[in-house]
């Protein structure tokens, strides 16, 4: 004899919403290949929050080509960041978010171009304006993404959306 189990299926509004009752703040991580560009182009995972704009007064944040428990910990980092009082300068170095003294940059994305690809933030916002900035993170050699020496072969792994 089997056991019936409840029914833990919970629409994916009220599991966002639920993170954000809990946390302040919610993440939501997009599979590989599961969203295209405006031009078709398969993206790599990435991963967004959803209210940082009311919990930080930060724009939302989008990390691509780093896996979800990597962009977990970096959004932790920039919700403690913002959550002690510090603010973010964005299209500003930032040293200290990454071991090793590696830098990281914030910038504005281009949300008529990317804005399809944030569809949890957008129902969050109910068609209220939000900004979302990309958190760029350093090739092996420190580089960042649209710097003379950045690693092409990452220009897929992590495209910019600005």
């Amino acid at each position: 004899m089997t056991a019936d189990l409840p029914d833990f299926h919970i629409p994916h509004d009220e599991k966002i919403a639920w993170m954000v009752e809990t946390n302040g703040w919610a993440i939501e991580s997009v599979p590989p290949g599961a969203s295209t560009t405006a031009d078709g182009v398969p993206m790599p995972t990435y991963s967004y929050t959803v209210n940082f704009p009311t919990a930080f007064s930060m724009p939302e944040v989008v990390i691509v080509g780093l896996t979800p428990v990597a962009c977990r910990g970096l959004f932790d980092l920039v919700a403690d960041v913002c959550g002690s009082g510090q603010s973010i300068e964005l299209d500003s170095e930032i040293v200290g978010l990454f071991d090793g003294e590696q830098r990281a940059r914030f910038v504005l994305v281009n949300r008529s171009a990317y804005g399809h690809l944030f569809p949890s933030a957008a129902s969050w916002h109910k068609g209220r304006a939000f900004d979302v900035v990309q958190m760029l993170w350093p090739d092996r050699n420190g580089f960042l993404p649209g710097e003379a020496g950045f690693d092409q072969r990452l220009r897929f792994t992590q495209p910019l959306f600005g």
